[in-house]
C-alpha cells in the first residue's frame, strides 16, 4: 500500500502555542490523593508530592496544567482550599459523590506547579457562584498586596503573587449534570459580567468560555452561538470537549474517530465566525480543547464504586496499544487545527484517564498513551505545515471514507529540522509512504521512532511497566534531495525526525 504527501516551506497551517500540549489535574478519584499528592509515600517529599510522579510528568513537559475542575469546580468553593491545613473544612463533592478533604487546595496547586515546571490555567466556579466569588479568587492569586485577599494570600506564606494568566469560566454550564446548569442565555450574560469583573482588574488576563459538553449535545452548536452572543467581545477562547471510545470493539471505526475531532472543531469554526460576522466584529475567538482523551474503559468499573470516601478509585482508564494509536491521531489533528486550537488540555494527567498510573504506596509508570503525547510535545512545538496527503482510504461505520495514513509535520524554524508525525491505521499492511519537501532542501533522518505491539489489547501495568513502548528503527526512512520515503508497519505511530 503507498501514500503520497507533499509540503513546501511557503505554505504553512500556524505556530504552535506551546500550551496545545497541557493537561489536567481535577480534584476526582485518585488524581490528587495517591496521584501527585501522598504524603508517607517512600518518593513524597516534605510536602507530599510524589516526585516519581513529577519526574514522568517533569519528562512529558506539560506547559500548563487546568485546575481544580471539570465538574468539580461548579460546587468548589475556592476559600476551603488556601491557609492552615488544619482549619480547612471536608465538603461534600457532588459531582463525584466524594469527600474531599481539601489538605491538598489551591495553595499546595500553586507549589506544586513551580515543581513540575508548568503554569496553573485555573477554573472558577460558575455553577453554584458567581461574579463576587471570581473577582475575589483572582484578587487572591494575582494582586501584589495591600488588599484584603491579597494580603490573605501573603498571610498564608506566598509573599509574590501567583500571577495565573489563563481562567475558565466555568465548566459544560450546557450539561444537566453539572451542578448550577444554566440555559446558553444565563450563562453567557454570567460569563459576560464576570468577565468584564476580571478584565477590569487586568484586560491582560486570558478567559476561556464554556462551549457545548461535546458535539452530540442537543444544543451544540446553538449553545456556542447564544453564549457567545453575550459575550463575543469580553472573552478570549472558547472551551471544547471530547471523548472518544470503543464500546463495540470496531477498531477501524475506533481508529477513525480523530476525523469526528475535525469535524467538531470546523463546526464550531463556523459558529464562531458567523457570530464574528453577525457582530462586525474585528476579533477572533480560538479554541481551548481543555478535555480530550479515550474514554471508556472504566465506565462499568465506577459504577460499583462506593460513595462519600477520599480519593476513590474512579476512570481509572487501563489504556491499550489501540487506544495509544488513537491518541496519536487526535494529537495530530490538533496541530493540524493550530491556527485555531491555541490551548488542549489531555485529560487527565494521573490516575484518572491519564498517562501516568500510580499504586498507592507504590510504583508509577507510564502507560501507552504516554508516549505519543511524549512525542509530540517534545517535537511538536514550532510551525505545522500544510500537507497534502494522498492516501488510500477504507470505510468507517461512523466517519466514512478513513484515510490509512493520518499525518502532519512541523518546522523548527530556528534549526529548519522537520518533524514527520503519521499513523498507518491498517491492520493488516504495511504503508509506503513518498513524500516531496518542497524548499527543504539538506534534510536527513536523525531518527525514525515507531510505537507498535502485535497485541492491539496490549497493556502497561505495575508488574509489566515496558510491554507497550516505542523503538528506534533504521532503514525504513531515507531522503534523497527534497524527496523523503518510509515504511510504515500496520497499526502504527511514527515520528521521523529530520535535521539539517
Amino acid at each position: 500500500m503507498k501514500a503520497k504527501f507533499l509540503v513546501d516551506k511557503e505554505f504553512r497551517i500556524a505556530k504552535v502555542d506551546d500550551r496545545v500540549f497541557g493537561s489536567f489535574i481535577e480534584h476526582l478519584g485518585r488524581a490528587v490523593y495517591g496521584g501527585i499528592y501522598e504524603p508517607g509515600h517512600p518518593e513524597a517529599d516534605k510536602r507530599g508530592f510524589r516526585k516519581d510522579v513529577l519526574k514522568l510528568i517533569k519528562e512529558l513537559d506539560v506547559p500548563v496544567v487546568r485546575y481544580p475542575g471539570g465538574n468539580y469546580v461548579s460546587g468548589f468553593n475556592w476559600e476551603d482550599s488556601v491557609g492552615p491545613v488544619a482549619q480547612r473544612p471536608s465538603r461534600l463533592d457532588l459531582a463525584w459523590r466524594a469527600v474531599e478533604p481539601n489538605t491538598f487546595g489551591l495553595d499546595e496547586f500553586m507549589k506544586w506547579t513551580k515543581e513540575a515546571g508548568t503554569e496553573a490555567m485555573m477554573a472558577i466556579n460558575l455553577g453554584t457562584r458567581g461574579i463576587d466569588a471570581a473577582r475575589n479568587l483572582v484578587e487572591y492569586c494575582n494582586h501584589p498586596g495591600g488588599s484584603y485577599w491579597s494580603d490573605l494570600r501573603k498571610s498564608h506564606g506566598a509573599a509574590d503573587p501567583y500571577g495565573i494568566k489563563l481562567w475558565c469560566l466555568g465548566n459544560e454550564m450546557d450539561g444537566p449534570w453539572q451542578v448550577g446548569h444554566k440555559t446558553a442565555d444565563e450563562y453567557g450574560k454570567l460569563a459576560n459580567e464576570v468577565a468584564k469583573a476580571i478584565k477590569l482588574f487586568d484586560p491582560s488576563l486570558e478567559l476561556v468560555v464554556c462551549g457545548s459538553s461535546n458535539n452530540q449535545m442537543p444544543t451544540f452548536p446553538d449553545w456556542e452561538a447564544t453564549v457567545l452572543e453575550n459575550c463575543y467581545e469580553s472573552v478570549d477562547y472558547l472551551s471544547l470537549h471530547n471523548y472518544y471510545g470503543n464500546r463495540d470493539g470496531d477498531l477501524p471505526n475506533f481508529l477513525a474517530c480523530s476525523i469526528g475531532m475535525d469535524d467538531f472543531i470546523k463546526s464550531v469554526v463556523a459558529t464562531c465566525d458567523f457570530v464574528k460576522a453577525k457582530k462586525r466584529s474585528r476579533k477572533t475567538i480560538n479554541f481551548s480543547f481543555d478535555e480530550w482523551n479515550v474514554w471508556f474503559h472504566s465506565n462499568d468499573a465506577d459504577r460499583k464504586i462506593e460513595p462519600w470516601t477520599v480519593g476513590p478509585a474512579l476512570l481509572e482508564d487501563v489504556y491499550t496499544f489501540e487506544d495509544a494509536l488513537v491518541v496519536g491521531c487526535l494529537l495530530i489533528t490538533l496541530l493540524k487545527n493550530a491556527d485555531r486550537v491555541k490551548v488542549a488540555c489531555l485529560a487527565q494527567l494521573v490516575n484518572v484517564i491519564a498517562p501516568i498510573m500510580t499504586e498507592n504506596g507504590g510504583s508509577a509508570w507510564r502507560q501507552t498513551i504516554f508516549y505519543p503525547f511524549l512525542h509530540a510535545s517534545k517535537y511538536g512545538r514550532g510551525t505545522v505545515l500544510d500537507v497534502k496527503v494522498d492516501s488510500p482510504s477504507y470505510e468507517s461505520k461512523q466517519y466514512g471514507a478513513t484515510p490509512f495514513l493520518e499525518t502532519t509535520a512541523v518546522l523548527d524554524p530556528e534549526t529548519g529540522a522537520i518533524t514527520v508525525f503519521a499513523v498507518n491505521r491498517s491492520p493488516t499492511e504495511a504503508l509506503e509512504l513518498e513524500a516531496v519537501l518542497g524548499g527543504f532542501p539538506g534534510l536527513k533522518v536523525a531518527e525514525h521512532v515507531e510505537l507498535h505491539h502485535a497485541d492491539p489489547k496490549a497493556v502497561n501495568t505495575a508488574r509489566k511497566p515496558n510491554e507497550v513502548v516505542p523503538r528506534t528503527v533504521s532503514g525504513k526512512a531515507k531522503v534523497d534531495g527534497e524527496k523523503l520515503t518510509a515504511t510504515f508497519g500496520p497499526l502504527s505511530w511514527n515520528v521521523i525526525r529530520l535535521t539539517k
